[in-house]
């Protein structure tokens, strides 16, 4: 899409600028509460993640090249360590998952865009069965590491976990034309 602004000179007349520089803006918006064992709130935390590669080029070769589309995306917590756009499920060195809960990733459940916007309807638990620092979260579509990486967030600052805590994580994927 080019973005035409008219715009009048000097004596008055009519002319028309175009803005090359159009593009597409992809945003994911992670809300993540930990409830102690009494469900009272430890800590909030609402952050912006970066797509890396792996989740661009997956988007774009589902798009745009007869890629395979993810039916099912999964939500796994992140250790320690800052993420870069080079990560992938199979290798992201600078950090590691965390797998301190019950059961394996948690099935991120969707609902259908609207306004260029689609989030889970109820946040996605995870029961703590351990001691741990969860540092961030991320979205996989498998749960193992044979798949596509699509996002990591990284928390301002990595936080302290126990057993018998609930991890609520809410994930916002928007789109929309800059």
């Amino acid at each position: 899409m080019i973005n035409k602004e008219i715009k009048f000179n000097a004596e008055g007349v009519n002319t028309m600028q175009q803005n090359e520089n159009v593009g597409l803006e992809l945003t994911n918006i992670w809300t993540v509460t930990c409830l102690d064992a009494q469900g009272n709130e430890k800590w909030s935390e609402t952050k912006k993640n970066i797509i890396v590669t792996e989740g661009l080029n997956h988007i774009l070769d589902t798009q745009f090249h007869a890629g395979t589309q993810v039916t099912t995306w999964y939500i796994g917590l992140k250790g320690t360590g800052t993420p870069v756009g080079g990560d992938t499920l199979g290798s992201h060195s600078s950090w590691s998952e965390i797998t301190d809960y019950s059961g394996d990733r948690k099935e991120w459940t969707e609902g259908a865009a609207s306004s260029g916007s689609m989030t889970n309807a109820s946040s996605v638990d995870f029961s703590i069965t351990g001691s741990a620092t969860v540092a961030g979260a991320f979205l996989a579509s498998t749960t193992d590491n044979t798949g596509v990486l699509y996002g990591v967030v990284d928390f301002s600052s990595s936080r302290s976990v126990l057993s018998g805590d609930t991890l609520q994580v809410t994930v916002t994927v928007t789109a929309a034309s800059s």
